[in-house]
């Protein structure tokens, strides 16, 4: 057997594509493709492929990571290859590396994900800026998120690694975010732009790395 670590994109084509049909259409390019899958044991076998952490609706990306368990080996090139010509618009592999079965899954090695967040706004560059030192500064940023199960209730400061202004100019800015994304918790852009004043929802929400724990 062998495992692929896939680097790839998803655009504005598949954004409100839910996890479970973002699995199925991979399923089905590799079935074209005629990629040999290893499969799970047990009374339900299911092929050996997971994302590191599913996108939610509506955000975009050039940094999701997959990893897929193969039966035979196969080449990255030759898989990249076959594989990409039966993926849809809006999908599109980056990368394809080799990776050892016994080293960690990319689910597992995750730590935090990076993004860029646009959003229409009236406040000047100074006052994005105050605004991002403020909550940078505060230890702690009691939250309250409502679940379909009730409300849940967090530090929204423990989740956030880091803010930046990308760039600013009348009416609009864009704003990076480096937030916490592992077994304990996940940060959402949407809800650190509103921590950060912001009326309006984002207009875009793409994230561009996500940061595995190496060591």
């Amino acid at each position: 057997m062998q495992r692929l670590r896939i680097r790839f994109n998803r655009g504005e084509e598949l954004k409100y594509i839910s996890h479970l049909d973002i699995m199925r259409l991979w399923q089905r390019a590799l079935n074209r493709a005629g990629i040999a899958l290893a499969y799970s044991e047990g009374f339900s076998p299911h092929p050996r492929m997971s994302l590191a952490a599913p996108l939610a609706l509506g955000v975009t990306s050039e940094a999701e990571l997959m990893d897929i368990v193969l039966a035979k080996f196969m080449s990255p090139h030759a898989f990249s290859s076959s594989v990409s010509r039966q993926l849809p618009r809006g999908i599109s592999i980056g990368s394809v590396l080799n990776t050892a079965l016994n080293m960690p899954s990319a689910q597992s090695q995750l730590r935090h994900a990076e993004y860029t967040v646009g959003i229409a706004t009236d406040k000047s560059r100074q006052e994005i800026e105050a605004a991002i030192a403020a909550l940078m500064e505060k230890e702690s940023l009691p939250w309250e998120h409502q679940r379909d199960t009730g409300p849940h209730k967090y530090d929204l400061r423990a989740l956030v690694d880091d803010l930046w202004l990308i760039d600013w100019r009348e009416g609009y800015c864009n704003i990076g975010m480096r937030l916490r994304s592992d077994s304990a918790g996940s940060g959402r852009p949407e809800q650190v732009a509103a921590a950060l004043g912001f009326k309006n929802y984002p207009d875009s929400i793409h994230r561009t790395r996500l940061v595995l724990q190496t060591n």
